[in-house]
């Protein structure tokens, strides 16, 4: 065991950061042993242009809930990748619209049948008695509808009789 598993559920954030990476090293193996060179964090972004074809920088970010600075960090990586391409806004010319690449519509034919490996896979995975799956979409709702800090601040107020 491991001190930030002593830590509980203060370590949540940590813990799913933690599983979160695990997921995507033993997701990048499987593209490997599939033949296939693709680093799972792209994901987000090559699946967003591969189901809307052309996207906004902004709308692309909203799209996969990424802030837009992380968004930029991926799409210079994809750039340089030659999997996505961006071209000027007809209407502003401030603004980018990205779409895949030839060779990125490439890569995604290739991936699709390890997507299907994937979901079957992780579905496998994650199918425990609390299924994490389930679990995750219902805390994001949870948090939708009451924000961290708000909990927080509530269960002070009680505690202090404010």
């Amino acid at each position: 065991m491991h001190i930030i598993d002593e830590a509980g559920i203060l370590a949540l954030a940590t813990r799913l950061q933690r599983l979160s990476e695990r997921i995507r090293k033993q997701g990048h193996e499987v593209y490997q042993a599939c033949g296939i060179d693709f680093d799972p964090k792209w994901f987000p972004v090559i699946y967003a242009l591969h189901k809307k074809s052309v996207l906004g920088v902004m709308e692309l970010a909203g799209e996969i809930g990424y802030t837009h600075p992380s968004t930029i960090s991926l799409l210079k990586e994809l750039e340089k990748k030659k999997l996505i391409r961006s071209k000027k806004h007809p209407a502003d010319e401030r603004k980018r619209l990205l779409s895949l690449s030839s060779q990125g519509q490439l890569l995604v034919a290739k991936m699709q049948p390890v997507w299907t490996l994937l979901v079957q896979a992780i579905t496998q995975v994650t199918d425990t008695r609390n299924n994490l799956f389930k679990s995750i979409v219902e805390v994001e709702q949870q948090l939708g509808q009451t924000a961290l800090v708000d909990a927080a601040l509530q269960l002070q107020q009680k505690r202090t009789g404010g």
